[in-house]
Formats: structure tokens, sequence, C-alpha cells
């Protein structure tokens, strides 16, 4: 490696460094905010670290409000609708990518085309289906509208045409029928894209609030992120316990995040998404 190339991976490095510094300071903003007193906050000058931590950012508003209720709620909510709603994008992506059935292309255009339209305008429809079907209040009133999400069968459409049909032709040659072929030969080749679903359905489910506040009644069966709008009109100017419970809420994410990185990269590629 040459001088100018040594230089060229300096640079490089230092330009990630900066980027990830910058993408990392309103975190570290958070929790510095939410270990800090109120009389700390309250001060001009700008430190860096509390000079003491005040635990009662995190005490006080579980002590006061349900919160443990919302989170194992937002927990329930969100790992059903990442179940269900990865089955069903798997399925819909092999049979969109694999399968040839009259109106296929027509189909998925309308199906892709939704993704133009604003969540906001199908939410009065989706609300008088919810309470139809008597799902008003109940948490699958919140899972089941949204149970198919187009962005995730386009990406499991798009990764699934790159399984060579040589092997689909192989496994029927063997006397494998569709559903074996499908669980048994492309599955097991679909772990990055599960790994970008989980973490894509985990994320949008879990930071939903709209609809979650339309459909859900009781305070007690609120989500996380509903409560939280509890908390922000109750600690409105006290800035340490919203940052403590909004951190605290940001805990499944990482969570989710580092189970499944692994794949994401290769997942995101394949997917044909750049």
């Amino acid at each position: 490696m040459n001088a100018h190339e040594r230089r060229s991976v300096r640079l490089r490095l230092a330009l990630a460094v900066t980027g990830a510094l910058a993408m990392l300071f309103p975190v570290y903003w958070m929790v510095v905010t939410a270990l800090s007193s109120p009389a700390e906050l309250q001060q001009s000058a700008l430190r860096l670290w509390p000079s003491s931590i005040n635990w009662a950012n995190f005490s006080g508003p579980w002590g006061k409000f349900p919160y443990a209720d919302w989170f194992v709620n937002s927990v329930v909510i969100a790992v059903l609708a990442v179940v269900l709603t990865v089955v069903v994008n798997l399925m819909a992506g092999y049979a969109f990518a694999k399968l040839r059935f009259p109106g296929r292309n027509v189909l998925f255009l309308l199906i892709i085309s939704t993704l133009m339209v604003p969540v906001q305008v199908v939410m009065v429809p989706q609300f008088h289906l919810v309470v139809d079907f008597g799902l008003l209040g109940s948490d699958w009133g919140v899972i089941l509208p949204r149970l198919a999400e187009a962005f995730g069968l386009f990406m499991a459409r798009q990764f699934m045409m790159a399984v060579p049909d040589e092997l689909l032709e192989a496994a029927q040659v063997d006397g494998s029928a569709q559903w074996r072929t499908f669980t048994r030969v492309v599955l097991p080749l679909c772990r990055p894209l599960v790994a970008v679903l989980v973490i894509f359905t985990f994320m949008w489910r879990w930071n939903e609030f709209a609809w979650p506040l339309i459909v859900l009644k009781e305070p007690e069966s609120y989500t996380l992120q509903v409560g939280l709008l509890f908390l922000k009109n109750q600690y409105g100017q006290d800035y340490g316990a919203l940052m403590a419970m909004s951190l605290v809420s940001m805990i499944p994410m990482l969570v989710v995040f580092t189970l499944f990185q692994r794949h994401f990269v290769e997942g995101m590629a394949r997917s044909g998404i750049k």
C-alpha cells in the first residue's frame, strides 16, 4: 500500500468515525439527561456528564404509571405482529417469485402501489373493520389490520427471485410438494431476509403511535409509545424523567437489532434495496 492509499484509508476512517460520533451523540445526550437531576438540567453551564446520578428519573414515572403494563403490551403486540407478518410476507413473496398464476404481475403492482397511499388515508376504513369484527380495545385490533406489509412482500419477492429455479425443480422431481419445497428448500436460504423483515417489522410496530391510540381504549392496555404521551403531559418540564423512560423504550429495539444484525446487511443487499 503506497502513501496515497494510506492517506485515503485514514481519511475514510476519520469520516466514518466522525459520522458515527455525530449519530451517537443524541443518544449519549439522552443518557446524560436521563441521569441528571432537575436542578442540574436547569443550570446554564454545559456538563458532559452529571455530577451525581439521579435514579429517581427512572423509579418516579415507573411507580406512578402502569409503565410495566405498557411495556409488556408493546412487547406482546410487537412480537405477535413480527411472527405473523413475517410468515405472511415470506409465503406471499414465494408465491409471487416462484409460482405462476393468472394476473400475478398485475396483482403485485397493485399491492406495491399501496406504498404510495398515506397510512392516515386508510385509518378510517380500518377502524370500521375493527369495530365490525368486535376487535376495538383489543391487541388483535392493533395487529390484524396491518398483518401484511407491501414493503416486506416486495423484499421477500426480490430475495426469492434470486433462488435458483433448478433447486425447486430438483425438489419437485424428488416428489416434494410446494409446501415442502418452500419449508425445506427455500426457507433455509432466507435467513438474511428473515433478519431484515424481523428488524423492520419490529421497529415499525414498536414505534407505532397513532393506530394503537385509536384502537386501544383502557389506559392499562396502552402500548409504550402511547403511554409516553401521558408521561409528557405529567412530566412536561421534567426532561430527566422523559428521557429516562424514552431510553428504556429503546432497549428492545437495540436487543432485536443486536440479535439479527449479523444477517441484516446481506439481506438488504440480496433483496435489491440500496
